[in-house]
This record gives structure tokens, sequence and C-alpha cells, in this order.
């Protein structure tokens, strides 16, 4: 009976968090649900420190992903000054945040004074360059993917300077919602 009542009492605690976090969807931030077979980064907050470098990703030139070669994405409806994640639940589900893990982000081919983290809403630090909140996109499977660029004209890959890039990918369709 206890049993019953723990598995009970987590899954009204889950649906009611999801709810809570899900909230209505306005025209800036337009809905997209991944693949639900595509891997994508753990949210759980890693040991080892972040790691930033520079890769050419398709067209879009050099382009800062992650440790493993994944690409990296801002969000148009964060800030950058003063650093502000606006991308929580079903949307950090589509678009998980980096996190900056243990000690200080190692970079390679970025400024390292570019580097910084923001905490987001569940007390988790998520690192920033040039103030903008860094992003994997979910529908991404491989190093080198940029499935999520210009996803909903609001999502964008990122240069070594913080900016974004707005070319737009040549496997990527814009059509896609963004979040």
């Amino acid at each position: 009976m206890r049993r019953i009542a723990l598995v009970v009492g987590t899954a009204v605690l889950g649906l009611s968090t999801l709810t809570a976090c899900g909230g209505g969807a306005s025209a800036a931030t337009p809905q997209n649900t991944p693949s639900q077979t595509t891997p994508s980064p753990s949210v759980a907050t890693p040991a080892a420190p972040a790691k930033l470098s520079l890769a050419t990703v398709g067209n879009l030139g050099k382009v800062v992903v992650d440790g493993t070669g994944r690409t990296l994405y801002i969000y148009d409806v964060d800030t950058a000054k003063p650093s502000k994640s606006n991308c929580d639940g079903a949307c950090a589900t589509a678009w998980p945040p980096l996190l900056a893990g243990a000690g200080t982000p190692q970079v390679s081919g970025i400024s390292a004074s570019l580097v910084g983290t923001v905490t987001r809403t569940d007390g988790t630090k998520q690192v920033t360059l040039a103030g903008w909140p860094l992003y994997y996109y979910a529908n991404d499977a491989k190093a080198g993917d940029a499935n999520g660029q210009a996803v909903g004209g609001i999502w964008w890959v990122v240069g070594a300077n913080g900016q974004k890039i707005t070319t737009q990918a040549s496997n990527n369709s814009s059509s896609n919602s963004g979040y």
C-alpha cells in the first residue's frame, strides 16, 4: 500500500510540475516538440566543467560547439544584458541548456572573458557566451548537426564572439516552429 501511494504521489507531482511549467505559448514562442527517438543531452548537472570550442558546421562556418562537437544555440527570447534564460519546462526539453558543471568552463578558440554562467529558475548554472545562455537542440543527433538553425526564426548557432549567425543551414527547413 505504501509503495502504491509513493508511485501515485510521484506521478501527481510530476504531472503538476509539467502543467505548471507548460504555460501557454505566446506569439513569440511557438510550440515545437522534438522527435521522441532522438537522444538529447542530459539535463543533470555534469561533474566536469563545460567545454566550448569552434567547429566548421555545414555552410554556417565556424560555430560554437561543446566538448563533443555538438552544436550550441542562442534564443532570441533570452536576454544577454542581464543574462536571463527564458526557456524552461517543455522548451528546455526541446532545447536543453548547456549546464556549467563543476569549475570554470574550458574554452578553445573562444575568449574566456566572454564566457560566464546564469542561474536558471531550477537553480542550475547555464553557460553563457557574451551574456547569451547556450542550448543544445534535441533533434541534433550527432556532432556537426545544426537542425536547430533558424527554427521559428528565433534559434541560432553562435559565433566565437557570442553573436548569432543568421545564415540558413543547407540541411534545415526554416519552416520548423521554434519554442
